[in-house]
């Protein structure tokens, strides 16, 4: 028995984003690690630590399943809250899992293989915040390097972006759409991220034909900053990223999903 399926796609997506990443990084001189990063107190190389050190983790995390009874599994939208509250320590197991590592041996770090053994989607293992099917944690850290790759094209902007792979990126925002829809629940707002998803979310009086009257409709990228707190929606719109049309379009109340 193999991996199963969707876990296999979401950890090939993960791996595939993290050699795109390490690539790109073995471009960068080696002073840019010591640049500030746009994450406060953390400078590019810790940024790129946090990366290594999850992915290092990876691996054991999906087999705590063997080690104990976790329980029943946390849904992603509720999975992802407990990361606001633990960003301390968060930032202590970051510290800690860069040491003093060269930007080397970090990139090194990035592309080490994972493998697995026999795991189903459903497995419920004991993730660091809590119980959580197998699927749904890689979803996570698909989710997690996504949003900070985006965060060192940022921290080094006078280079080109770290490429985001279609399959992560694909991934990585239709979990965000998902954890909307799960943190404001409602059919009166369709949110389009094209080619990806399409959510309704908002309380509100229901659509069920037609054209939707309150549509909001952005790129994915867009979507992944807006969603994770690093734009605001009203300057999204302003500067056109963001197309949003009916009385409910407004989804300021509603963002950041998760920061």
């Amino acid at each position: 028995m193999a991996v199963s399926e969707r876990l296999a796609a979401e950890l090939a997506a993960y791996r595939a984003q993290c050699g795109a990443l390490g690539a790109w990084l073995e471009q960068v001189p080696t002073e840019s690690f010591a640049a500030p990063s746009v994450l406060p107190g953390w400078d590019v190389r810790t940024l790129i630590g946090h990366l290594a050190g999850s992915k290092d983790g990876l691996q054991s995390w999906l087999a705590t399943r063997e080690n104990r009874t976790p329980g029943p599994p946390i849904a992603v939208a509720d999975y992802v809250q407990a990361y606001a509250p633990a960003a301390a320590q968060i930032t202590e197991q970051t510290i800690a899992a860069t040491g003093d590592s060269s930007p080397g041996e970090l990139i090194a770090r990035l592309r080490e293989p994972v493998e697995l053994e026999a795991i189903a989607d459903g497995a419920v293992i004991a993730g660091p915040r809590g119980p959580i099917t197998a699927v749904d944690f890689a979803r996570t850290r698909v989710l997690d390097l996504v949003v900070h790759c985006d965060d060192v094209s940022r921290s080094l902007a006078d280079r080109d972006p770290v490429p985001l792979l279609r399959a992560a990126l694909a991934s990585t925002t239709r979990t965000l759409a998902e954890l909307l829809a799960a943190q404001a629940p409602g059919r009166s707002v369709e949110v389009r991220v094209p080619p990806f998803v399409a959510v309704q979310a908002v309380a509100g009086p229901r659509h069920t034909r037609g054209t939707p009257p309150n549509v909001v409709e952005t790129d994915p990228l867009t979507w992944l900053r807006l969603a994770t707190g690093r734009a605001l929606f009203r300057d999204a719109v302003a500067a056109g990223a963001v197309r949003a049309s009916g009385s409910r379009a407004d989804l300021t109340a509603y963002l950041p999903v998760l920061s």
